[in-house]
């Protein structure tokens, strides 16, 4: 383009639905005035009448003008007391992606600090032709990328996602749902790892409504209808009080929001609604953390503590810097309390999260929240900077996408090393992940592991507060059997799949061409398909391309292709070297083990992922799970292309809420 828009103070009225945007702009000054100056809000203003003439024209599905939605994320983010910078990037969000004005434009006008945050948000161009959800994978790592260097970029996109969530209504039911899905999964998750607590209960909740509307309408409409909250927590209120002005303790005693996605997952938890909403949640506020202490004894010492619901999060913050005690006790009539105890420092950090360092308002605040501030932005860049080095060691988008989800649905735990850092993993995690959670080489070199000074598998399940130390050696290796028992979608699981690979490559490489004849005395094999002339896939292992192999002549029955780890080796007579071809074709078989929840719809839900990852069923088995009524047990028998696709289509397999556990099933006996 050649010049950018003029800028005249201007009214709204020029534009097309003038009294809908001037409406939404009166709104949001509104909450401009509560923290800017006024040179601040002029220039608010400017950029508002910027984007508005940027996007002239342009209407959402509902009728409105486009513009209103800018408006609408300035006005979220104006709600959080955020810097001008921040507020000029959420008015211009979609300026880049949508207009004709480009980033030269922009810096001109705005500065090359708006100018990036913008960018940041804004999705690739180039990926209107790609497939929607490659195209979605690949905005979202360009986006968190962006965030790795400027967390805002991240908070912006947040306030984006809100508002378009707010305002879901007017899409198709099957977009709505697609939109939840993802809200869910991945945004209010972010949310929640940041500390985020506006952005993730709304998020959920929103998501919530979409997702299952009419259970959102009855828990809503039931949870309104209860009055028994309020009856008791005056209760603890009028007991609590009491004892804590016979010890001299200052204290508020408040309800805390329950909002009804909470609720819907205790229910999921086998709980009935009456036994989850009588779960009452209050929060009590002190002025010190020798004061939180107390108060949990005195609430102990006047309610029956709950077994196993007891978490220090002052002496052992969570990775976003969230201070706090949590605690279940019972009251007399059955009730349970679900209670949050800290300081009034301690609250304004939960409360507003990483957020609170780029608050306007910042430095009018006591040092020591501002330095607690710091410190959680700190251990949210550290967190940002892992998932960076997950994008080092994987060029495919889709697997990026799927690890950075996979590192939000599954939690957090912290794990020490022994020089007493702290890292933060998954519920689940192994020493292996843990290996290449440090480091990429470390992980590649692992032999084994000390959890607490003694030996430990490298297959098994870590702990919250371990001290885990990891032993390595120059020529230890990756192996395929490493996948059955890391994070799906995780950083060791892409480092093993990418050394597999790699090895793969090699192996083909230099294995002899289609045309060439082994030397002599050699036999070396290439695997093009699952269906060859005297070449059967062993059907003890499975082996899939992508993972090591080796063949072994049976007599009478031709050479089997096995896993090169498969147990059945070990005393095998007559192994032969083989490798994958690099061109092969069709499908290859494998088996999965699937435990879920009983529903109606499972094995549907089941087939229709399978299919949508372009994989086939070629048969099936589903029984009770033992001595669980509640569970199903089923087996899959699949063909898939490789590994990788395997591991992806698993991937997508764990999200179903149903699933409680799945695996690849390999090294069994064959049948006779």
């Amino acid at each position: 383009m050649n010049a950018p828009l003029a800028l005249e103070y201007q009214p709204f009225g020029v534009f097309t639905g003038a009294a809908t945007l001037q409406a939404a702009y009166d709104d949001l000054a509104v909450e401009l005035k509560k923290y800017l100056d006024p040179g601040d809000i002029d220039k608010v203003l400017r950029c508002a009448i910027y984007g508005a003439a940027a996007h002239e024209g342009q209407r959402r599905q509902s009728g409105e003008p486009y513009f209103v939605h800018p408006i609408a994320v300035c006005r979220i983010l104006a709600k959080q007391r955020f810097d001008l910078p921040v507020l000029q990037a959420g008015l211009l969000h979609d300026v880049l992606e949508d207009t004709i004005l480009d980033k030269k434009d922009m810096a001109t006008e705005f500065g090359e600090e708006v100018t990036r945050l913008v960018d940041g948000v804004s999705k690739l161009d180039r990926l209107k032709k790609t497939a929607p959800q490659a195209a979605v994978a690949e905005s979202f790592r360009k986006m968190f990328l962006a965030t790795a260097d400027d967390p805002r970029v991240l908070i912006i996109k947040l306030a984006d996602r809100l508002h378009n969530m707010q305002t879901l209504g007017a899409l198709r039911r099957e977009k709505q749902q697609r939109i939840a899905h993802e809200t869910l999964d991945v945004y209010a998750a972010i949310a929640g790892r940041l500390g985020l607590f506006y952005f993730r209960i709304q998020l959920e909740d929103l998501a919530f409504s979409y997702l299952h509307p009419w259970r959102y309408a009855v828990l809503r409409q039931r949870y309104a209808a209860d009055n028994t909250h309020e009856q008791t927590l005056s209760a603890v209120r009028s007991d609590l009080q009491a004892r804590l002005r016979t010890l001299g303790i200052k204290a508020s005693i408040n309800p805390r929001q329950r909002h009804l996605w909470g609720v819907y997952q205790r229910m999921k938890r086998k709980e009935s609604f009456k036994e989850a909403i009588r779960t009452v949640p209050i929060r009590i506020i002190t002025d010190s953390e020798d004061n939180c202490y107390r108060i949990l004894g005195a609430l102990h010492g006047l309610y029956r503590p709950v077994h196993g619901k007891f978490e220090d999060y002052i002496a052992a913050p969570k990775s976003n810097g969230y201070r706090s005690l949590h605690s279940s006790a019972v009251m007399g009539d059955g009730t349970v309390l679900n209670v949050q105890i800290r300081t009034r420092d301690m609250h304004t950090l939960a409360e507003a999260g990483i957020i609170s360092v780029w608050h306007q308002y910042a430095k009018q605040r006591a040092v020591k929240i501002e330095a607690r501030s710091i410190e959680a932005e700190k251990t949210m860049r550290e967190w940002l900077s892992r998932l960076k080095e997950v994008q080092n060691i994987t060029d495919d988008p889709l697997q990026f996408y799927d690890a950075v989800k996979k590192e939000l649905v599954t939690g957090e735990m912290q794990i020490y090393t022994p020089k007493g850092d702290i890292i933060a993993l998954p519920h689940g995690a192994t020493p292996v992940d843990l290996a290449y959670t440090i480091h990429t080489e470390i992980g590649n070199h692992i032999v084994g592991a000390k959890v607490n000074g003694q030996p430990y598998p490298i297959y098994k399940p870590l702990k919250m507060a371990q001290t885990v130390e990891i032993l390595t050696a120059p020529d230890a290796h990756p192996h395929n059997s490493w996948l059955q028992f890391t994070i799906p979608g995780g950083k060791a699981h892409i480092g093993i799949n990418r050394y597999l690979n790699r090895l793969a490559r090699q192996n083909a490489a230099t294995a002899p061409g289609k045309n060439a004849q082994p030397a002599a005395g050699e036999q070396k094999i290439l695997v093009r398909s699952a269906f060859e002339s005297g070449i059967t896939l062993a059907p003890c292992c499975h082996p899939l391309p992508l993972e090591p192999i080796t063949g072994h002549n049976v007599a009478g029955s031709g050479i089997l292709i096995h896993s090169r780890d498969c147990p059945l080796l070990e005393n095998a007579a007559h192994t032969i070297a083989a490798a994958w071809a690099d061109e092969r074709k069709g499908l290859f078989p494998s088996e999965l083990n699937i435990i879920a929840y009983a529903h109606p719809r499972l094995l549907a839900r089941v087939s229709g992922i399978i299919a949508d990852s372009e994989a086939n069923i070629t048969d099936f088995q589903m029984n009770h799970a033992a001595g669980d009524e509640q569970r199903r047990n089923l087996t899959v028998w699949i063909e898939v292309r490789d590994l990788e696709h395997l591991t992806q289509l698993i991937h997508r397999l764990r999200q179903l809420e149903e699933t409680i556990r799945i695996r690849r099933i390999t090294h069994k006996e064959p049948t006779p």
